[in-house]
This record gives structure tokens, sequence and C-alpha cells, in this order.
């Protein structure tokens, strides 16, 4: 394995240590508070079970039964999350080492190539990840350009705890959003696509994440001008979130542990932080109701996702 790289972003009153293992935030430090969990060292990253601070990909959340059919083919995906594949699989590109650009103190550019049958899927891939923080705000620009038809849906996967400690239980989180694809016990969506009133996803108005019993879900958003989501913290820390996407998967850390040595950040276990995943739906290449993320050289993966901490 070649040498993980990293490159530090500076704007402000914020810091961003980005990593060239599986494109990584290590840390965000906002006015000298640590706002995501990550480990101790890069190469902690090499073996990262709870895909801690990575861009998840080819195929970000889950695929029903670890298999998918295209064009009169099955093609069998590792069952990492048995019986279903999550987060691309064992060896998907958050557990691949990208290279890295540094572009100023504001950006950073990270490539990584993806061969034909790489964790079962077809085509080869070419991914770029631009990442720029201004004012605060970090903007991730990804694509993905495939050499034949294939499935792609990229997804960050943070956990932030704005106040750097503790648990998420006494952050607040608002999402905009009418209706969620409601999942099965194993976690899997069930294909629908139902209103949030009156369940446990009606995030409409804000919500104590300590009045829950936890989430793992994804929500339909209403793609509107303003965030599609904002958390809170009790001493005001800000975390806004704005995408492309027509989803966004809520995880409040209900299995995390401490697997390897703790960043500069929260201490890891349940509840320590709140992922919010932009995404297109889980499953959605065995649902076809919940659209197309089939991908093509004449129609590649382009997703822009910022987020802001003030």
């Amino acid at each position: 394995m070649d040498q993980i790289t990293s490159h530090v972003l500076r704007d402000g009153e914020t810091e961003i240590t980005v990593l060239s293992m599986g494109c990584a935030v290590m840390d965000w430090n906002v006015r000298d508070r640590h706002v995501v969990l990550g480990y101790a060292r890069p190469e902690h990253y090499i073996h990262n079970p709870a895909s801690m601070g990575v861009v998840c990909g080819r195929v970000a959340n889950r695929i029903a039964g670890a298999q998918f059919e295209l064009d009169g083919v099955v093609y069998h995906l590792p069952a990492n999350d048995a019986p279903h594949h999550l987060h691309g699989g064992p060896g998907g590109i958050g557990c691949r080492n990208w290279e890295l650009s540094a572009d100023g103190e504001r950006g950073v550019e990270l490539r990584l190539i993806s061969e034909d049958g790489d964790q079962g899927y077809p085509g080869r891939i070419s991914f770029r990840v631009h990442m720029q923080l201004e004012a605060g705000r970090l903007t991730w620009n990804m694509e993905g350009v495939p050499d034949r038809v294939t499935p792609i849906n990229l997804a960050q996967h943070l956990y932030f705890n704005l106040m750097g400690r503790g648990t998420v239980a006494d952050h607040t989180l608002r999402v905009d959003a009418d209706r969620y694809t409601p999942n099965g016990p194993d976690l899997v969506p069930l294909g629908r696509v139902d209103p949030v009133a009156g369940t446990a996803f009606d995030f409409r108005a804000p919500v104590q994440l300590g009045d829950g019993d936890g989430w793992d879900g994804n929500l339909a958003l209403n793609g509107g001008r303003g965030p599609a989501a904002e958390a809170k913290a009790p001493d005001g820390t800000t975390l806004r979130l704005w995408t492309d996407r027509p989803g966004l998967q809520v995880y409040t850390s209900n299995t995390l542990t401490q697997a390897l040595p703790n960043g500069l950040g929260a201490e890891h276990g349940r509840f320590a932080g709140l992922c919010l995943e932009a995404q297109d739906f889980p499953n959605a290449i065995n649902t076809p109701a919940f659209g197309s993320i089939l991908c093509s050289p004449e129609r590649p993966y382009r997703q822009i996702t910022s987020i802001e901490i003030t």
C-alpha cells in the first residue's frame, strides 16, 4: 500500500484534516473544539469497521441479498452485513488509499480508479472528490465516470458531535423531509415511501435526540432551497447541511463501539455521534420505485453536498 497522506484545510476558525485513506475527514476543529469522531492515527483508517469519516461506495448503504440484476446478469457482492451488502463492501472505496493533491489552503482533490469487478461490481470507474472549505462550510464535489452502465451511490460518513464530548442525546435535529422509506427489521427499506407524520422519523420540527431509541433510516428530502438538515448543540453550535441528493440517512451511532484508539473528538460509543449521510435511496438498484442509480459514460455520477458548522 502507498503511504497515507493528509492535507489540512484552514479558513478562519475552522481546520479540517483530510486523509488519502478512504477520502476520510479525520478531524474537524471549530474554535478549538473537535466536532467529529475519529481515530488516533491515520493508519487506523486502514481497518475501519465503522466507516469513520470516509466516502462510502461504490454503492453506499445496503443492497438487499448482496446482489442485483443488470441487463439479465446477476451480480453477486460481498455480504459484509450478512445477508446484505453494506457501503460498497469490505474493500469498497472507503477502504482504499486515494491519490491526494492539495489545492491551496482551502481545497483538496482526491482520485481513485475502481477496476472492473471491484467488490463484484461491473465496469471501471474513475472517481474524483474535490473538497473545498469556505467560511466554515465544507463542500464535497463528487463524481464517478464509468466505462459502462453500472450503479453508483456515494455518501460521506462523518460522525458529528458538536460539543466534542459525551453523546448527542442533548443535540436537536431538524430535517426538511415530509416522507421517509420505512425499514424492515434488517434495516433494508420495505420499498415504500411513506409520510413521516406520526412516526419516529418526523424531524420537520426539531427533535431532541435523547428522546428516542436511536435512528438508522433514510428520509426523502423535500428538496427546498434552505438547508436539508440542521443540528444544534446545547450551547448553540449549529450544523447545516445542503445536498442535491434525494435522501438523507440519519444514524445516531446506535451500535458504535471503541474498536480502535480514539481521536481528538468525543469518545466512541453508543450515541456518541450523529451521521447525516446524503445519498440516493438505499437498495434503489433492487427497487425501481426509488429511482435509478445507474450511471454511464454519457451520464456520469455527480453529487454536491455541503456542511457548515458555526
